[in-house]
């Protein structure tokens, strides 16, 4: 669709250095097809030093707040970044897919920059749909029963019955993913995952 509209518009994704190889196909792949080059959006390597130095490579595995200092040191931080120096970006969000994309607009104009999500009201249907129509690449995991596709060792194929999103975090309780709370010497309260991130960040600037 980007293509049809106007081709000079970027393509970007990012690469959190655990993607699955086939991510990578996939990626090589929308490349060869439109005879474009995919941005690769990559996290700081201090900081993706700094967290494993502290807390090992696999840390997500060990508690709710570890898992989001992850997210927000290979993907969250990196994305921020980029965005920083556009006005508008254009995502694949879906209501359908549940959770906190329940209630997305198709244009949100309430941060910076808007955030488009022109498939907001598809279907998982509607985008096989569509993509078997025009012969679209298609990642190979789905055909593995993978329905969302994110960090390899974060993934799995979902079951029957389960929501498409199921597949991520699956070793999660969904009554412990809550990120928890610190409290400071002065009584004030922070995020775990904010206390984490605090001392990533400081490590890497003092390396």
């Amino acid at each position: 669709m980007v293509m049809q509209a106007d081709p000079r518009v970027p393509i970007l994704t990012i690469d959190t250095g655990r993607l699955p190889a086939a991510t990578h196909r996939m990626i090589d792949a929308v490349e060869k097809r439109y005879g474009i080059r995919v941005e690769r959006v990559l996290p700081e390597a201090a900081e993706v030093d700094a967290m494993t130095a502290a807390h090992g490579r696999d840390l997500f595995y060990d508690a709710v707040p570890k898992r989001m200092l992850c997210c927000n040191v290979r993907k969250i931080r990196p994305l921020a970044r980029r965005m920083a120096t556009v006005s508008a970006y254009f995502t694949g969000l879906r209501r359908e897919q549940g959770g906190d994309r329940e209630g997305i607009a198709e244009v949100d104009r309430s941060g910076t920059p808007v955030k488009i999500s022109p498939l907001a009201d598809w279907s998982a249907g509607d985008v096989e749909r569509y993509t078997r129509e025009r012969s679209l690449p298609v990642h190979e995991l789905y055909e593995q029963g993978y329905t969302s596709i994110g960090c390899d060792p974060c993934t799995r194929a979902v079951r029957s019955g389960e929501s498409e999103r199921s597949g991520r975090w699956w070793w999660e309780d969904d009554t412990a993913k809550e990120c928890g709370l610190h409290f400071t010497p002065d009584g004030r309260a922070e995020r775990s995952v904010d206390v984490l991130l605090r001392e990533v960040l400081t490590r890497t600037a003092s390396a």
